[in-house]
C-alpha cells in the first residue's frame, strides 16, 4: 500500500449547519459507519434553551456562554483523547453566527457581545480546528420542514426571518472559512436519512477529504 493511501489518524470531524439542517442525524450515521464517537450539541439538558426562546433578550448572553463553554470543553477532551470524535455543531458557529445575529437583532447588548467574543478569541487561540468541517447547506423551507417533523416545543415560536438571518450568516462564514478542510453538502437535494445511495455518496466524499482516496 502506498503512503498516499495509508489512512492517517483523524481526531476531530465537525458538522455545521443551521437549526434543522440535519446535523445530528448525519453525525449519528457517520459515527456509526466510521466507528467514531459522537459529541452531541447539549440541547436536552441545556438549562437556558427553553427560557431563551421565550425571552431572547434576557437569556441570550447566558445561553451563548453555556454553548461556548460546552463546546470548548468538548474540543479539549478531543485533543487529549486518542479516539476520533464527530461533533454536532462547532464553536465557530456560536461566535460567527448566533451571537452576532443576536447582537444585531438588539437581543444581546454590545457590552455582553464584546465580552463574549473576547472569551471566544481566548478559547480558540488554545485549540486546533477540526480535521474536516462538514457544512450542511439548507434553504429555509428545508429547515422548517425538518423542524416541524421533530416537533420540539421550544422551537415552535421561531420566526422565518430568524432562520433566514442565520442562513445568511452561515453562507458568509463558509465563504470565508480557511481554518481547515471543508466539505459542503446540499441538504436540499440529498436524503441521507432514508436514501442509502445518497448516504453512500457522502461517505465517499468524506473519505476523499480525510484520506485523499480520490485525489
Amino acid at each position: 500500500m502506498s503512503a498516499k493511501h495509508t489512512k492517517k489518524k483523524i481526531k476531530h470531524v465537525a458538522i455545521a449547519g443551521n437549526i434543522g439542517a440535519g446535523k445530528t442525524t448525519l453525525c449519528e450515521k457517520l459515527g456509526k459507519h466510521f466507528g467514531w464517537t459522537v459529541h452531541y450539541e447539549s440541547t436536552d439538558n441545556n438549562p437556558y434553551l427553553s427560557d431563551f426562546y421565550v425571552d431572547m433578550k434576557r437569556w441570550s448572553f447566558n445561553l451563548q456562554v453555556y454553548f461556548l463553554n460546552n463546546r470548548y470543553r468538548q474540543i479539549l477532551d478531543i485533543h487529549k483523547g486518542d479516539i476520533t470524535v464527530i461533533q454536532d455543531r462547532t464553536i465557530y458557529e456560536d461566535a460567527y453566527i448566533f451571537a452576532p445575529n443576536l447582537h444585531d437583532m438588539g437581543l444581546m447588548p454590545t457590552r455582553d457581545f464584546n465580552n463574549y467574543f473576547d472569551l471566544f478569541k481566548l478559547m480558540t487561540s488554545q485549540i486546533q480546528p477540526p480535521d474536516l468541517l462538514i457544512y450542511l447547506k439548507a434553504d429555509v423551507s428545508t429547515l422548517v420542514s425538518h423542524i416541524q417533523k421533530r416537533g420540539r416545543d421550544y422551537e415552535g415560536s421561531m420566526s422565518l426571518d430568524y432562520l433566514k438571518s442565520l442562513n445568511e450568516r452561515y453562507e458568509k462564514w463558509i465563504e470565508e472559512y480557511t481554518e481547515g478542510k471543508l466539505l459542503v453538502i446540499d441538504a436540499n437535494t440529498v436524503d441521507f436519512l432514508n436514501n442509502p445511495e445518497d448516504f453512500g455518496k457522502i461517505i465517499n466524499q468524506v473519505d476523499g477529504e480525510l484520506y485523499g482516496l480520490f485525489e
